[in-house]
């Protein structure tokens, strides 16, 4: 079994691609995971994964994914070698996602579920109402 879960902060904004050809969206970013434990001298540090993502997901992160934000990544890991231009042997260990969670949206505010009255559970009042520009359609005009 080859599965990973990781919830980091992307340390740059993604990248966004398309491969020739195909045009198929594949997004490179890399998030930094806090280790359970701080070492000896208190202080706690990181590691650094390079996650891919293909596809919609992979254009949905560029677009509303950017440095600093938190998110949850679900996927394999993957390990790939190549020849680089000075002709020696390159290895690369990464995570291929096939599910992305955005955790934290833009404003560097944490995106906060509702509850019953419409209010976040963090208290912040001023968090902008999201969908607010979204017109409501009437059902009586959908044919089923």
């Amino acid at each position: 079994m080859n599965r990973v879960v990781l919830i980091g902060r992307l340390t740059k904004d993604p990248e966004l691609k398309f491969t020739p050809g195909s045009g198929n969206a594949v997004a490179t970013f890399t998030i930094a995971v806090d280790r359970r434990m701080p070492n000896r001298d208190g202080v706690r540090e990181a590691d650094f994964i390079p996650i891919v993502v293909w596809g919609k997901q992979a254009e949905s992160t560029a677009n509303y994914m950017s440095k600093g934000k938190l998110i949850g990544v679900s996927g394999r890991i993957q390990t790939r070698s190549y020849e680089a231009k000075d002709g020696s042997r390159r290895y690369v260990t990464e995570v291929v996602a096939d599910e992305i969670q955005f955790l934290e949206w833009g404003g560097n505010r944490t995106s906060a579920p509702k509850d019953d009255f419409g209010s976040n559970s963090m208290g912040d009042v001023n968090e902008p109402d999201i969908g607010a520009d979204i017109t409501p359609i009437d059902d009586g005009d959908i044919p089923f």
